[in-house]
Formats: C-alpha cells, sequence, structure tokens
C-alpha cells in the first residue's frame, strides 16, 4: 500500500521546521560570529546550544502523558511549540550581535530546545500513523525534510542574507515556521478513542509509561538492538570529522571544500536517504540494513585510500558523493529499523530513547579522532583505517538479531489529512 501524499508531506515539513534552527547553529553562527570578531575559543562553545537535541528523552514521557484529546493528542504539543519557535526566530531578527550576543545565543538555544521538543511529538505522531510497510517512506520524510531543513537555515536564507539582511533571515525562519503552523491546524489527527492502543483510556498514567518503558527494555534481544543503534555510526562519525581537516591538509582551497562537500555531498546525502526509504519499503529491513551498511564501507576505505596514496580532485568527488549517499541511505534505514522496533503506546517516549542513544553512541567519534592525529600523531591513513574497520566490525552486530521481529502495528490504517 502505498504512503499517503498528504501524510508524507506534513512529516516532511515538520521536519523540516525542527532542521532549521540547528542547521544555522552549526553551519551559519560560528561563520558568521567569527566575521564579527567573536573569538574562536568562544565559537568552540557553540555545539553547547544543540544540548537539548543530546537530553531530549529526559521530558520525552511528558509528551506520551499529556495531551488534549479535543485538539489531538501530538498537535496539542506540536501547535504551541510551533508558534513559539516562530516568535522566538522573530525577536532574534531584532537582537543586534554587537553587545547582545548572550541574548542572541539564549534565544538559538530556546529554538533548539523547541525544535527539539517538537520532535518528540512528530516522532510520537509519526510512530501513531505510520503502517509497516509505509515506514521506509515516512522515514525518508523525516531525514530529507530534515536535512532540507538545516540546508535552509545553514545554507539558502544563509546566501540570501547579503540581500535580505540578519534580519531578513530570521524573519524568514519565522515566516516558514509559521506556515508550517497554519498547515498543521487543518491537519486531521485521529481521535484517541479511534487509536487501539488507547482503546482503555485517553491519557496513559505515569506509572503505565514507566511500566511500558520496562516492558520494551526487557525484551529479548532489546541489549543487542541497543548496543546497534549506539554503534552503527560511530566509525563514520571519527572519520567525517577528519576528513574536512585531511583535504585542507592536502591543499585543497577552502571553497572547493564547500562546493563539493556541502553543496554536492548534500544533494547526494538528500539522494541517497530517499534511495534508503525505497530500499526499506521494498526488502526487509534488516536485509536493508545488511545492504546500506555493507555499501557504507566502500567510500570510507576510499578514504584511507586517498590518505595513502594521494588525492586528486575527481578522486575526492567520488569519495565524498559515495559517502554521502550510502551514508545517507543508511541513516534512513536505521531510522526505519529503530521505528519498528517501538511499542507504539509510547511511541513519542520510546523512539526519543532510541534517537537519544543514536546521537550520543556517535558524538565520540570526532573528539577521538582528533585526538589520535592531534595527540596521538596517527596519520590521517591510520584514523580512516580504523573508522572503516569499526564500521566493519558494526556488521557483526547484524548477527544476534536475524531472529528479531518488528513489532506489528495493530488497529486500522489511519489518516492524517483529506485525501479528496
Amino acid at each position: 500500500m502505498k504512503l499517503s501524499p498528504s501524510k508524507l508531506g506534513l512529516l516532511g515539513a515538520l521536519y523540516f521546521v525542527q532542521g532549521m534552527p540547528f542547521g544555522f547553529q552549526a553551519t551559519a553562527l560560528p561563520v558568521y560570529l567569527r566575521t564579527q570578531g567573536v573569538s574562536v575559543t568562544a565559537i568552540g562553545f557553540l555545539g553547547l546550544l544543540s544540548l537539548p537535541w543530546m537530553f531530549k528523552a529526559l521530558w520525552a514521557p511528558l509528551v506520551d502523558r499529556y495531551g488534549s484529546p479535543r485538539i489531538g493528542r501530538r498537535k496539542s504539543w506540536i501547535l504551541p511549540l510551533q508558534a513559539a519557535l516562530a516568535a522566538t526566530c522573530a525577536v532574534a531578527a531584532f537582537v543586534p550581535v554587537e553587545g547582545a550576543l548572550p541574548v542572541l545565543l539564549g534565544l538559538i538555544f530556546l529554538m533548539n530546545l523547541l525544535a527539539a521538543t517538537q520532535d518528540i511529538a512528530v516522532d510520537g505522531l509519526a510512530v501513531d500513523l505510520l503502517r509497516p510497510e509505509e515506514m521506509g517512506l515516512g522515514n525518508t520524510a523525516q531525514v530529507v525534510g530534515y536535512k532540507l531543513g538545516m540546508l535552509t537555515g545553514g545554507g539558502l536564507l544563509v546566501w540570501a542574507s547579503q540581500s535580505i539582511g540578519w534580519r531578513g533571515l530570521f524573519l524568514s525562519m519565522a515566516g516558514l515556521s509559521l506556515a508550517v503552523f497554519l498547515i498543521t491546524v487543518f491537519a486531521r489527527e485521529p481521535a484517541p478513542r479511534e487509536r487501539a492502543s488507547e482503546q482503555t483510556s485517553e491519557r496513559t498514567s505515569w506509572r503505565e509509561v514507566l511500566a511500558r518503558l520496562r516492558e520494551a527494555f526487557l525484551l529479548p534481544g532489546t541489549g543487542w538492538v541497543l548496543l546497534f543503534i549506539a554503534t552503527y555510526k560511530f566509525g563514520e562519525s571519527l572519520s567525517d570529522v577528519l576528513f574536512k581537516v585531511f583535504l585542507v591538509h592536502v591543499g585543497i582551497r577552502p571553497e572547493q571544500i564547500g562546493l563539493w562537500v556541502g553543496t554536492w555531498g548534500m544533494v547526494a546525502s538528500l539522494l541517497g536517504s530517499t534511495a534508503g526509504g525505497l530500499i526499506a519499503t521494498r526488502m526487509p529491513l534488516l536485509g536493508a540494513l545488511w545492504l546500506t551498511a555493507g555499501l557504507r564501507i566502500l567510500p570510507l576505505a576510499g578514504r584511507w585510500w586517498l590518505a595513502q596514496w594521494g588525492v586528486s580532485d575527481a578522486s575526492i568527488i567520488g569519495v565524498t558523493m559515495a559517502e554521502e549517499f550510502f551514508g545517507g541511505a543508511l541513516t534512513t534505514v536505521m531510522f526505519a529499523f529503530m521505528m519498528s522496533q517501538v511499542d507504539p503506546r509510547i511511541g513519542a517516549t520510546h523512539y526519543t530513547l532510541f534517537a537519544s542513544l543514536e546521537v550520543l553512541g556517535k558524538a565520540p567519534g570526532g573528539p577521538i579522532g582528533g585526538l589520535l592525529v592531534g595527540q596521538a600523531h596517527w596519520s590521517y591513513a591510520q584514523a580512516f583505517l580504523l573508522g572503516t574497520g569499526l564500521s566493519v566490525a558494526f556488521l557483526f552486530l547484524l548477527v544476534p538479531l536475524r531472529g528479531l521481529r518488528t513489532r506489528p502495528r495493530s488497529g486500522p490504517p489511519q489518516t492524517l489529512l483529506s485525501d479528496g
């Protein structure tokens, strides 16, 4: 059965809005602040602004516990959060960097907090609405929408700021958030009584949330699933951080790196994410993971080859495009697998815990890679080989998961928007 275009479009729009603040903070803000004379040391701490994305699992049970049956269990969170995000972007448009930098950074932190909390509700909405056969394309909407949001907040609007200015950049983010807010207002979320997971109660008690979460994590094979989620990107993240530094080391100009990695690489990543969704729709999820994780190893080994034997423009572009494509495909398949393991009764909490573990698991890769090359005096080739080896080792974690079954989704299919 095909995924409803209305579901696909709305989920993509919601994830798009969530990606804008992080894209701006991660890509555009460091460059802008440096041009304004902010110290490199201060810029090094900008990663703290994204802490809400790492720790959102701490307040995810609130999203499962509370909600308005009249407005919609998920919409009652999404709508006020979107309105607050649009308002925060509008306020940031009128805050000058000079003399008010702490205020601006505080507002960006608030944007990330609002977007990360909305992400909990939107993930729960996706868990509620997507059938098993829809998860591949549904997670394509998730990954592609979020990446397009990052590209817009960290790239397109920054490029346009030469005409619209700093104020226009933030006002554009506010306008886009408000547009998705209006779309969401008219989206129809099934009433709680319609969902099989909530036939006995419109509001899940704290005790039920915790009991169901405990039950989910005591299921056979859960330990392997958690280890699997936490490690699948570790070798890749170790290699990713070093690759851009390696390109500078071998004399590639910054504008070339921006074009090849930042622009062409993002396009390849979006195409790979779309391909991953199609693969997850047409293959068993574990088979899709074997395929995409295996193919992801090839460009990681290609980085080692470049460091060992030398670079050319064509070889850098080829390795970069391949890594972004297969990495994007693997991410989409992985998110579909994570969703297939979620108990829909506590979908927001359960999926958010998986997503937080995914972020935490890959976070140490970059610092470890930097220490190996910068302090332990490893060569780039040695570090890239380690990243490749760790990605090969990850494949062996798929073996104990062979007998794992995805959880069936009970109840009639739900619709989000009228297709008429």
